[in-house]
């Protein structure tokens, strides 16, 4: 359906990409390598939270009378390693129990000033707790006490009684803060990664990396 007289026509939004496309020759064997070659690239080129990525989770379909809801939302890649990538939050929010359902999420960073995308499917796991002490300390206090006084996900009548509750905490640890018990980090053990490159007239380059064994990737190229 078009768009009404008078509105924003998104049916003629457009850009072309005349982006230099993947050099396959120049492809690593694994795609650790060549995700942080394109964070780089979105950090030299000014790209807004470069860190920033949409992940996705759904629910086990045995905890749902019909069939779950995917659900999705941004945030903040805080780590990486050839494990992975982290990312911290409530483990009681939404997010934090649809993966301890289904054990699955997929994660997008989407860089599009520089008309790239990547795309992540795995399994996560939740960080140790060192890991998450560490990452813990090198908050901001305001981010600690917000932690704090965040439910995450759960309904409150209004953002007065979140105010309330910051108060509360800050006044409750006037020094250190410690790190909430249900707050910390999930680690995305991909197992798959796609790097999506726009390109003239929408043949855009996609490539697929599949994990095979431990540590052994097997790379293809899929079709726009």
């Amino acid at each position: 359906m078009r768009s009404r007289p008078g509105s924003v026509d998104l049916a003629a939004m457009r850009e072309e990409y005349s982006t230099v496309g993947i050099n396959e020759a120049l492809l690593p064997p694994e795609p650790f390598t060549l995700w942080t070659e394109w964070m780089a690239d979105a950090v030299a080129a000014g790209i807004s939270e470069p860190n920033a990525m949409v992940i996705a989770t759904v629910a086990s379909s045995a905890n749902f009378s019909s069939p779950p809801q995917p659900s999705s939302r941004t945030v903040l890649c805080k780590g990486t390693s050839r494990n992975g990538f982290e990312f911290y939050t409530n483990y009681r929010s939404r997010k934090s129990e649809e993966i301890k359902a289904s054990g699955t999420i997929a994660a997008t960073f989407p860089w599009h000033g520089l008309h790239r995308q990547v795309n992540i499917v795995g399994r996560a796991e939740q960080t140790t707790s060192a890991e998450s002490d560490q990452y813990w300390a090198s908050r901001e206090r305001g981010s600690q006490v917000g932690a704090w006084a965040s439910s995450q996900s759960e309904t409150i009548e209004s953002y007065a009684e979140l105010e309330d509750r910051y108060n509360h905490f800050d006044n409750m640890y006037p020094g250190a803060i410690p790190r909430p018990p249900h707050w910390g980090g999930w680690r995305i053990l991909p197992e798959s990664i796609e790097f999506w490159q726009g390109r003239l007239n929408r043949l855009h380059d996609r490539i697929f990396y599949k994990q095979v064994s431990v540590g052994q990737w097997e790379r293809t190229r899929l079709s726009p």
